[in-house]
């Protein structure tokens, strides 16, 4: 009787167990719990910013300055946005961003994927070398070679122009190349190599393997690398201002200079600007600004996930 009493009890141990930690550690309810409150914890640090902002940029300033209205405005102050779509010029200032962004992480994602595949597939001379000078190249901050660049582009008269990122970019000096590179090569490298022996008995050349049988399997590193691209890119303040002047201008560069602009725009005793420049103006610059990468995010954002996960396949 003990013993059947023990075995029962034993029993119970073991599946109060399986409940509450799980088979190997997994699936049990302290692990989902520690998971799913890390996963929470998480997305709160990041989401609490953006609900943050684009609540109180619907505050009118009579919202702003009552203690009472936290998070919910007591009415969606429009005025905002429209002052901020004033002050920001959105939509000429949005397709100068676009002009000075896609172009270059297109050019920049081609000579990524053509250099990664060099590095990958062949042998030559120097080599290794070449590979960890072109590593160099991210490790090194822009600003040490800043004043050498501006003078080259200055001589060059590139200064002003779309081409003081579109050309480096095509060199395989853009911003971050290196990283891209190095995530081609890895791709690459990681394709069967027997497909492109295959090719080659076939009769194919190097190119037409490239274009016909690596470029289309490289499909989720080049989503990747186009997309952090195309991020580092339009959120590039430091260069951009530098080497564009005032011919050209982008919507960060814009949401840097809001302040003065703003005031330029709606001065003291203006009759429109009943309410001077406050946060809520402030926030809706700010929300305009993102927009088009939020947009671009939430469409490609499959692509993107796909591309993460099958950029883990590994071949022979």
């Amino acid at each position: 009787m003990n013993k059947l009493m023990t075995k029962r009890k034993n029993i119970e141990t073991a599946r109060m167990k399986r409940w509450f930690i799980g088979v190997k550690g997994n699936d049990g309810l302290l692990i989902r719990t520690l998971i799913y409150g890390l996963l929470i914890g998480i997305g709160f640090v990041y989401l609490f910013p953006v609900i943050y902002m684009v609540s109180f940029s619907f505050k009118s300033l009579e919202d702003l300055l009552n203690p009472l209205v936290n998070w919910i405005p007591s009415t969606l102050h429009l005025e905002n946005f429209k002052q901020a779509y004033q002050v920001l010029d959105f939509f000429p200032t949005l397709f100068q961003t676009l002009y000075v962004t896609i172009l270059p992480a297109l050019a920049q994602t081609a000579v990524a994927a053509l250099v990664g595949y060099g590095f990958a597939r062949f042998s030559f001379r120097l080599k290794n070398f070449l590979f960890v000078l072109v590593m160099v190249t991210f490790i090194i901050p822009p600003q040490v070679t800043l004043i050498p660049r501006y003078l080259v582009y200055s001589e060059l008269n590139l200064l002003g122009n779309i081409q003081a990122f579109l050309l480096p970019a095509t060199f395989g000096q853009g911003l971050n190349s290196a990283i891209f590179i190095l995530i081609f090569y890895q791709f690459f490298r990681s394709i069967p190599k027997t497909l492109e022996e295959a090719a080659l008995l076939d009769g194919a050349g190097h190119f037409r393997i490239f274009f016909t049988i690596a470029i289309p399997m490289a499909v989720p590193a080049i989503i990747i690398s186009f997309l952090f691209s195309f991020v580092w890119y339009w959120n590039e303040t430091y260069l951009a201002a530098i080497f564009f002047g005032d011919q050209l201008t982008t919507l960060p560069l814009e949401l840097q200079k809001f302040a003065a602009s703003y005031q330029r725009m709606f001065p003291a005793g203006m009759e429109e600007s009943a309410s001077q420049l406050n946060e809520g103006i402030r926030l809706a610059g700010t929300v305009l600004s993102i927009l088009p990468l939020l947009i671009v995010y939430f469409i490609t954002q499959k692509w993107f996930v796909e591309g993460v996960d099958r950029s883990g396949i590994t071949g022979e």
